[in-house]
């Protein structure tokens, strides 16, 4: 979570030192749907290239080798988001990038404030297969749009 970043060991020095941009065209979200989950693609509406706002670090495993990974910070969701899930990824504005990326930053204090929810106007998000479920489904058929899911209603009797 960006709020705690800061603070939280695991991020602390990577938000001062290793952070990076993580490029996307779409990402997939899931919402409950009593016990089906529903999944959306959400995208820029105008369809352009953006980036997350990541952070990356390495360390060594017990053999000795280099590990290195990287994630995705997180905030509140935006408009667009709010009724599918709670948190959403940070997603920087392109103005923002040499900022974010700029080694001469390392006072967190001063990247924070980008670390909010992206303007949801600026968004569009639609029900997508569950075919983005499966690993192996790795094509354009994946961010196509599909119906919704139906949950059958209750009855009486």
């Amino acid at each position: 979570m960006s709020e705690t970043a800061a603070e939280k060991p695991a991020f602390r020095e990577p938000l001062r030192r290793r952070r990076c941009l993580i490029p996307a065209d779409g990402f997939y979200e899931w919402k409950r749907n009593g016990r089906q989950k529903q999944p959306y693609n959400i995208e820029m509406a105008d369809d352009a290239l953006f980036a997350f706002a990541g952070l990356w670090d390495w360390w060594k495993d017990r053999e000795g080798r280099v590990i290195e990974s990287c994630t995705i910070l997180t905030t509140e969701a935006n408009a667009l988001l709010r009724d599918i899930h709670s948190r959403m990824p940070v997603i920087l504005k392109p103005d923002d990038y040499a900022r974010w990326l700029d080694p001469g930053v390392t006072d967190p204090a001063r990247v924070t404030d980008l670390l909010k929810p992206f303007d949801a106007r600026l968004m569009r998000c639609y029900p997508v297969s569950d075919r983005v479920n499966r690993v192996e489904n790795d094509d354009e058929n994946c961010s196509r749009e599909a119906p919704l899911k139906c949950t059958p209603q209750p009855t009486l009797f």
